[in-house]
């Protein structure tokens, strides 16, 4: 009797036990970790602790190099950089920011502030005149400002704003225009 009990038992725990195949992968997802390092260098850039907050935006950039939000990432790894007072590191930074998403008017502003600490100002102006992209007149009106030349910056940028009325960085860049006439004149 104790011999039917126990293998009744163990019968019994082996249906009982709630077992069930799933057919479901853990799948990880890359991008998705890449906005998590990326949230975790912010975190670490509002801690004043710079190093960890490269290492972040870093690994952020390598999970997910080639797509529109690593934009987001290179501009933050860079402006990281220029707190640590070196432009030279965030340059490149702020150049592939551009290169994968030249729609946002903070990375013309950072990017200029990088080539004026740098004193490639007045040499990245020259070359916005053989320049053929009109986003290169928002630069051109930037770094225009950094020299001290708001006239010449008001124009560059209201250039822009007439020849790209429909693109979405022109209302940031009226916005940013608006405020400079204010206070040049």
């Amino acid at each position: 009797m104790k011999k039917f009990c126990l293998i009744a038992l163990i019968i019994s725990t082996i249906f009982l036990s709630g077992y069930k195949k799933t057919d479901e992968v853990y799948v990880i997802d890359a991008e998705q970790n890449a906005y998590i390092h990326n949230n975790r260098g912010l975190i670490h850039l509002k801690e004043n602790a710079y190093y960890s907050a490269i290492e972040e935006f870093k690994i952020a950039i390598s999970l997910s190099p080639d797509v529109q939000a690593s934009a987001t990432f290179y501009n933050n790894l860079g402006e990281t950089y220029m707190k640590l007072e070196k432009p030279d590191l965030a340059q490149d930074c702020f150049e592939k920011a551009l290169q994968q998403f030249p729609l946002n008017f903070r990375y013309y502003q950072n990017i200029a502030q990088c080539y004026f600490q740098l004193g490639y100002a007045q040499e990245q102006i020259q070359r916005s005149y053989e320049d053929r992209n009109p986003l290169g007149l928002i630069l051109r009106g930037l770094l225009y400002e950094l020299n001290g030349d708001n006239v010449m910056a008001i124009t560059a940028l209201d250039e822009f704003a007439a020849k790209e009325p429909d693109l979405i960085i022109t209302e940031s860049v009226k916005q940013y225009l608006q405020e400079l006439v204010k206070k040049t004149y």
